[in-house]
């Protein structure tokens, strides 16, 4: 934590905010400014919208971080009162308009919450989770399941920053909403279930982590089977328990699974350019026809955090076996790829050619070559 603290505060003395001072006292009868982060007394103005305000510069600094930077002029709109019109049909356009750009707003800062916590920036995470959680407030009110998955950052969040009472108290309030909602979505009972399980294996509860991380799973096979990147999330968490309380084996084996689960997706995500000859794509990629088989920038964080994990943790395990070290690392040149990381992807290339020749397996390596020579011609 001290280390995440001091690299913010590194980040900080770069950042040029557009700062204004403000005198509580100054403001209008019967209005409160209040803090972007901590809805304490505001002191400080962001000049660049002039529709947020914080009590510090410290507080504005890891809000501009978090979130502000890339919605601070979006917020003009959604805070400036709506002027008078002239007709009851304008009017309901505008408020069309409005609740549009809310739920725009909800889907941004819930993805940028999302990616944070799997990028391993926890603090960075909470302002862009608070913004999802009023816009969700505005949009659904206060009882809506729509809350949720506001509520689940949040609590990921603060299981990071080693704030175990706080996450708590926000998993209690998503479960309590789940409860008094019949039909609830797979999707966000799968996504509680896993933060849940988070928590529990912070406190060492590993059987109750584990029950956790089944019920993840489950609710994520209902609506997208068990052979899923969604559902591969559930499956991670679950092979991290196993590999804490020893049993190495079956840790082993499910990491093997996650990798299978990613390679399919990742072959059928990856585009070469048009004037990459076909030959150089046979065998490589198939064409993606249905838009559910992108990833957002969530799913590519997701991806990064669990494949990169595994990697690390299987470089030196000599029982893992060659051929689950290819698929991994043409897996991981896949993901890069995608990425358009060229360069990291042709060295997990030629470190699976590398692992497959001198392990003299006898595997199929076209899609390998094939994509270790469209790279070639891409990293130089």
């Amino acid at each position: 934590r001290v280390r995440e603290f001091q690299t913010f505060q590194h980040y900080f003395k770069r950042i040029n905010l557009r700062t204004m001072s403000l005198n509580p006292l100054a403001n209008p009868k019967g209005v409160k400014l209040l803090c972007e982060l901590c809805q304490k007394p505001a002191y400080v103005q962001c000049t660049a919208c002039r529709v947020t305000y914080y009590c510090s510069e410290e507080h504005q600094k890891v809000d501009f971080i978090g979130i502000h930077e890339k919605i601070c002029s979006l917020l003009i709109p959604l805070r400036t009162p709506i002027p008078m019109v002239s007709s009851e049909e304008e009017r309901r356009h505008r408020q069309e308009q409005l609740l549009h750009r809310q739920k725009q707003m909800i889907d941004m800062t819930r993805t940028e919450g999302s990616k944070f916590l799997f990028e391993g920036a926890h603090e960075s995470a909470v302002p862009a989770a608070l913004q999802a959680l009023r816009f969700s407030i505005a949009v659904y009110g206060l009882s809506s399941v729509e809350l949720v998955p506001a509520y689940l950052v949040l609590g990921e969040a603060s299981i990071g920053l080693g704030r175990l009472t706080q996450a708590e108290e926000y998993l209690s309030q998503a479960r309590w909403t789940v409860l008094k909602t019949p039909g609830c979505d797979a999707s966000i009972k799968s996504k509680m279930y896993r933060i849940c399980g988070l928590l529990q294996a912070a406190k060492g509860n590993f059987g109750e982590a584990l029950k956790n991380y089944s019920n993840d799973i489950y609710h994520a096979a209902v609506d997208n089977g068990p052979r899923h990147v969604k559902t591969s999330g559930g499956y991670f968490h679950m092979a991290n328990v196993f590999f804490r309380k020893g049993q190495t084996d079956v840790a082993h084996n499910i990491y093997t699974e996650i990798v299978e689960i990613w390679n399919t997706l990742l072959k059928s995500v990856v585009k070469m350019e048009e004037a990459a000859p076909e030959t150089a794509l046979s065998g490589l990629t198939d064409k993606v026809e249905d838009e559910q088989e992108s990833l957002d920038e969530a799913q590519e964080a997701e991806a990064i955090q669990m494949l990169h994990a595994i990697y690390d943790l299987q470089q030196n395990n000599t029982s893992y076996g060659a051929s689950n070290m290819v698929t991994l690392l043409h897996t991981l040149a896949l993901l890069h790829c995608h990425l358009l990381g060229y360069v990291k992807a042709q060295e997990f290339t030629s470190e699976a050619i590398k692992c497959a020749k001198e392990s003299e397996l006898q595997m199929d390596m076209t899609p390998i070559n094939h994509l270790h020579s469209f790279l070639a011609t891409k990293a130089c």
